[in-house]
């Protein structure tokens, strides 16, 4: 497992996403990722399923002191005091004494930045959470925050994949020294359809979701949290360590990205780089 260093953390570059497991299946394939050599597991207020992503940390019987639990806060609950009970529920929720990672999952224009990072910073001061961060932030937005956070931001969570460029964004959080966390990192699904990905699979002896994953941690900073619910595709996602991309094929495939191949657009979404 490569592990990607930013601003003092450590995550491991294959995280176990869980948008959309619900209820004993959460459970069950939290732990049967742990169990299969996950060490990074992504949940969020939104997804609803914090208690029982915490279950399956505890069934998996891998040690806490091992997995790198994140999870964020929904930008309803961005104002100080909210923002301070809402974290706190997340530990409640999770049965957790602390997130190794916490983060404000959308920019919220409505209410100012420096009162949320603020807030972020009571968490981590507090020990809530061993490391702060954000996501689906912009570059300006990028920018914003680090100037007025007191302890270092270590990653920016976005929409990434060989369809979507993300080269500025890249670029302002190798700046910052944050790791870049890419979501929906196979497209939903896309990258099968892709000849130029399957073609460089077929080199390998590897499916096209191995390539993409592979090329995403090969770069610098970038770590890749794919969402499965099925355990045989969640074990074939992390066997991805035993071969290397070269300069061509990283090249290749890093062509296949445009501005326009962005697949998350929800209303509250910002103005993207």
């Amino acid at each position: 497992m490569i592990v990607v260093d930013a601003n003092g953390a450590r995550i491991p570059s294959i995280g176990f996403g869980t948008w959309e497991l619900r209820g004993e299946d959460a459970v069950r394939l939290v732990a049967n990722a742990l169990e299969a050599g996950y060490r990074h597991v992504d949940t969020a207020a939104r997804y609803g399923n914090e208690v029982e992503v915490g279950k399956g940390l505890r069934a998996s019987g891998v040690p806490r002191s091992e997995i790198f639990l994140t999870t964020k806060i929904w930008p309803d609950r961005f104002r100080g005091d909210d923002f301070r009970a809402a974290a706190r529920e997340r530990l409640d929720l999770l049965g957790e004494d602390h997130v190794d990672l916490l983060l404000l999952h959308w920019p919220n224009p409505d209410v100012p930045l420096a009162e949320t990072i603020e807030a972020l910073n009571w968490a981590r001061a507090t020990g809530i959470a061993r490391h702060i961060g954000v996501s689906n932030f912009t570059t300006a937005h990028i920018a914003e925050a680090t100037r007025l956070s007191t302890h270092p931001l270590v990653c920016n969570q976005v929409e990434y994949h060989p369809f979507l460029s993300q080269d500025k964004v890249l670029a302002a959080t190798r700046a910052a020294g944050m790791a870049l966390t890419a979501y929906c990192p196979i497209a939903r699904g896309k990258v099968l359809e892709n000849a130029t990905i399957a073609d460089i699979g077929r080199r390998h002896g590897k499916s096209a979701i191995q390539v993409t994953l592979r090329w995403l941690v090969q770069q610098d900073g970038v770590v890749a949290i794919p969402r499965t619910s099925s355990p045989e595709r969640a074990a074939a996602n992390i066997d991805i360590f035993d071969f290397e991309l070269d300069p061509a094929e990283m090249d290749a495939i890093g062509a296949l990205g445009s501005p326009a191949g962005r697949m998350v657009e929800l209303d509250i979404a910002p103005q993207w780089d």
